[in-house]
């Protein structure tokens, strides 16, 4: 499985996202990476936060010269002062956040038993402080300005149990639970929230999750993969259904878990 790489962004189904402008968390790489050249390409005005910095300025890069609007700051969305100041920088260019997608995440593949503190708290960072800080300031601005929609990356591994993963289970597990809980504390006020729960993605994280699955025994041959989810998914996959859920498409949705996972999870 190859590792991520710039495409062009690929012709849009619709001008879904015209006059809105779109945060992406984690949008330097990955499934975030072809959300933000997708949303791009849907017209929106697109701010992405990432700490990789060269990939995150060559997303921007080729946003633009594909004629689409967009913004990189680099920021750790751990910490609430980088966050802050990336989202203000990305205001004041675009104005406030219509929809937010939330991606930043990564993974860890460890025995339980062996997993240190220190490993813990990363990912408990990674994954659900990012979330919280990221989807409070937004949240904050999309109050005062008439709602929004936010997509949430869980996984499928947020109500499924997987060995090796049981600390990456428990941070997908909180945020799809935030997802839901935001749905139901702010639909009165116009803000739709959401899931996406994909299965195993071909990105930089997913090859790098089944190397590591595989160094513990736990094989992920084609044909494993195949058994559990028929193929691996693109990116571009996952990016669609979460523009999809972010779109006026989605208008009376919310709360909802998408999975992309070509029915493992349907399956158990």
């Amino acid at each position: 499985m190859a590792p991520d790489k710039i495409a062009s962004p690929s012709v849009p189904s619709g001008r879904r996202f015209v006059g809105k402008t779109v945060l992406v968390s984690g949008g330097a790489g990955g499934m975030g990476q072809a959300a933000a050249l997708r949303f791009a390409a849907e017209g929106a005005k697109v701010g992405i936060i990432d700490i990789q910095d060269e990939a995150g300025r060559e997303t921007e890069k080729t946003i633009r010269e594909a004629g689409g609007t967009a913004l990189f700051v680099k920021a750790d969305a751990t910490r609430a002062d980088e966050v802050d100041t990336a989202l203000s920088e990305i205001n004041g260019q675009f104005g406030p956040v219509n929809v937010l997608f939330n991606h930043a995440g990564t993974v860890t593949v460890s025995p339980f038993h062996e997993m240190s503190e220190a490993a813990y708290d990363r990912l408990m960072d990674v994954n659900v402080r990012s979330a919280f800080l990221v989807c409070r300031a937004v949240v904050a601005q999309m109050l005062g300005n008439g709602g929004g929609s936010i997509v949430i990356t869980s996984s499928n591994g947020g109500e499924m149990g997987f060995a090796l993963e049981a600390v990456y289970c428990m941070t997908k597990g909180a945020v799809l639970q935030l997802a839901r809980s935001l749905a139901v504390e702010y639909r009165d006020h116009n803000i739709r929230c959401n899931a996406i729960c994909p299965g195993f993605v071909r990105t930089a994280h997913g090859t790098r999750e089944i190397k590591e699955l595989d160094t513990f025994g736990q094989k992920w041959s084609d044909a494993n993969l195949a058994a559990a989810q028929g193929r691996i998914c693109e990116p571009e996959e996952a990016a669609a259904a979460a523009l999809f859920l972010a779109s006026d498409d989605a208008s009376f949705i919310s709360g909802a878990a998408l999975y992309v996972d070509n029915g493992w999870f349907a399956k158990g």
